[in-house]
């Protein structure tokens, strides 16, 4: 790969400046977790300019045995200074691309498959931009799901309810707790993440940090040092932040509810001010694609066995698959439009979680619009009314369908999806459908204490 030598040269000189000692070289498995080893200051130059070698046989979907060898390239762009490791001998973080040893990509890697549909649009004359929402709890610890507090939606002072833990000081954990997600935003902003904004969501110790919208792969990169950095700011705080889809059956799950949006140079393709709603026909377009592919999309954005709990109705989760402008029941919604913020109009997908891989999911919802964008499909109208309150008679009519209700389904669906195949590759795509398949079987082997509860005492 060509390498750009001002990117390098900057890199180096910002080291030596800040006294970095150790570079950790990060990048994703197929299933999204963060992956990577560290490099002493000594090697950052030879690694930015040739890469590292690694054994790839050891991380999910990426090489068999008899085809270990992978080098990671940095990509000089993503450095950063890690703020939470000490000042003096500091700690760094790059990405990086994952190479074959002969240095073509590898269609394995998640990075890649991004890149690779990012080019299809950039083909088409698009830049995609996205602004994915995550949400997601704080717990007392990681073994169970005592809340840290009873805040509802925007509270401002959940610390005045705070759940009392009998091993602290009740002062030291609300200082904590007021601290956490003030903290974590300024922590991602030290490590160049600007955040939209932030605030406590519906369900007791459940938060929301919105990150303000990017080219869709510093986006990825982004959302996986968030989910790192609220995980380490909490960890700091003695609690424990999870991106579960959904660990209490009974208060709404966590999703990544994501915003799109096409550019052409500074032009919002999804702006137009003479149509309804301010939206434009290839806007219209866009959401056709994402409403005809939506149920073959939901095991990227929706991964997880756990995913299709949150996936369910009355928890403000979508399972229909319909657009609107006002309604948050539905799987896209279209946010109101502010005269003079032409470039913030969008397209909010709601479905997927906070725990799905970020580059898998950004490269199928491209994929999806595109495909409407280059058919010119035509979305239907919006729903005026509430389409989970609608009989089932009344969504059958209106041709109104629902995404898959378990893993399993989800599976079926996207196993005939020639999008997604398209999408992600066929390499991944194989190793994904096998990866998820082994999940549900085991899965569906377990006894749950449901079943104990309900079936033990009367079969």
């Amino acid at each position: 790969m060509q390498r750009d030598r001002s990117a390098i040269d900057y890199v180096l000189h910002t080291a030596r400046e800040n006294d970095v000692r150790f570079i950790r070289l990060w990048f994703a498995d197929i299933l999204g977790n963060l992956k990577g080893f560290a490099i002493t200051v000594e090697e950052l130059e030879d690694a930015l300019e040739s890469g590292v070698g690694f054994d790839g046989s050891a991380i999910q979907g990426f090489a068999r045995v008899d085809e270990s060898d992978m080098v990671a390239l940095p990509d000089p762009t993503t450095f950063r200074i890690l703020p939470w490791r000490p000042r003096e001998n500091a700690v760094a973080r790059i990405f990086c691309d994952i190479l074959t040893p002969d240095g073509q990509p590898f269609e394995g890697d998640p990075r890649y498959v991004l890149r690779r549909n990012l080019q299809q649009a950039s083909r088409m004359g698009f830049t995609y931009y996205v602004g994915p929402e995550l949400e997601y709890y704080y717990f007392r610890d990681a073994s169970s799901t005592q809340p840290l507090d009873r805040g509802g939606y925007f509270d401002q002072a959940p610390q005045a309810e705070l759940i009392a833990d009998p091993r602290r000081d009740l002062g030291d954990v609300r200082r904590d707790a007021v601290d956490l997600r003030r903290d974590t935003v300024l922590t991602l902003a030290e490590m160049g993440i600007p955040v939209k904004y932030s605030h406590h969501e519906g369900a007791p110790s459940q938060h929301e940090i919105d990150l303000q919208h990017s080219d869709a792969l510093s986006m990825a990169d982004n959302v996986m040092t968030a989910r790192l950095v609220i995980k380490e700011i909490a960890s700091q705080k003695g609690v424990y932040a999870t991106f579960m889809p959904k660990p209490m059956p009974n208060e709404n799950g966590s999703g990544m509810h994501t915003n799109v949006s096409l550019f052409r140079r500074d032009r919002n393709l999804f702006y137009d001010e003479t149509a309804p709603l301010r939206l434009s026909k290839l806007a219209r377009s866009f959401i056709a694609g994402l409403l005809k592919h939506a149920a073959e999309l939901t095991l990227v954005t929706n991964q997880w066995v756990n995913s299709y709990k949150r996936l369910v109705p009355g928890y403000e989760a979508p399972t229909y698959i319909s657009w609107a402008s006002i309604n948050r029941a539905d799987l896209i919604r279209v946010p109101s439009f502010r005269p003079g913020r032409e470039e913030r109009m969008r397209v909010e997908y709601r479905a997927p979680d906070p725990a799905c891989n970020p580059y898998l999911a950004f490269a199928v919802l491209l994929a999806a619009g595109l495909d409407g964008v280059e058919h010119e499909l035509t979305a239907p109208e919006q729903m005026g009314e509430n389409v989970a309150e609608m009989s089932e008679e009344a969504r059958r009519q209106r041709n109104i369908g629902s995404l898959p209700g378990s893993l399993l389904e989800a599976i079926e669906c996207t196993e005939r999806s020639e999008l997604v195949r398209m999408a992600l590759g066929e390499r991944v795509f194989r190793s994904l459908i096998q990866s998820k398949k082994i999940e549900w079987e085991r899965y569906r082997s377990q006894v749950t204490d449901y079943e104990i509860k309900y079936y033990l005492p009367v079969l």
